[in-house]
């Protein structure tokens, strides 16, 4: 993949307010994750994303941009968003997965409670815009769906 493309959709990212974004091309495979900062009191406000190489399957170059348009689905609370039900168990849904309304696709921890959200529309994972670990506030965008 060029140089030209990497900085394309490096900026995608960073304009959009995703947080992770995988494309595969041919053989090459690119992941690129908005890094956090976390912790450090001098931290930019717009962290730059990095660009790093994945081995697991990911969406098509030309499914990027519909990654950004498509049913979105919300955090209906406040708290903590994991993709697996425990450390180390398998995500229940990756990028390009097909999923079917009232599927698990998170759990969000609330108060010490696990919370499985559901999905509300049939469809294909396209895009997961929160990292395993991370707070969610009421109403973020959590997946879109197509």
């Amino acid at each position: 993949m060029d140089l030209r493309k990497l900085k394309k959709l490096i900026d995608l990212v960073q304009e959009s307010g995703i947080s992770e974004l995988e494309v595969t091309e041919g053989e090459e495979k690119v992941k690129i994750v908005k890094s956090g900062g976390s912790g450090v009191a001098h931290a930019a406000p717009n962290p730059a994303p990095v660009a790093v190489p994945v081995l697991a399957p990911a969406p098509a170059v030309a499914a990027v941009a519909a990654a950004i348009q498509g049913h979105v689905v919300k955090s209906p609370m406040v708290g903590t968003f994991y993709r697996s039900p425990s450390p180390g168990a398998k995500h229940f849904v990756e990028v390009g997965d097909t999923v079917r309304s009232g599927d698990t696709i998170c759990i969000i921890e609330a108060m010490k409670l696990l919370n499985e959200i559901e999905c509300d529309k049939d469809g294909v994972i396209k895009a997961i815009l929160v990292e395993n670990g991370q707070p969610v506030e009421y109403g973020e965008p959590l997946f879109v769906i197509d």
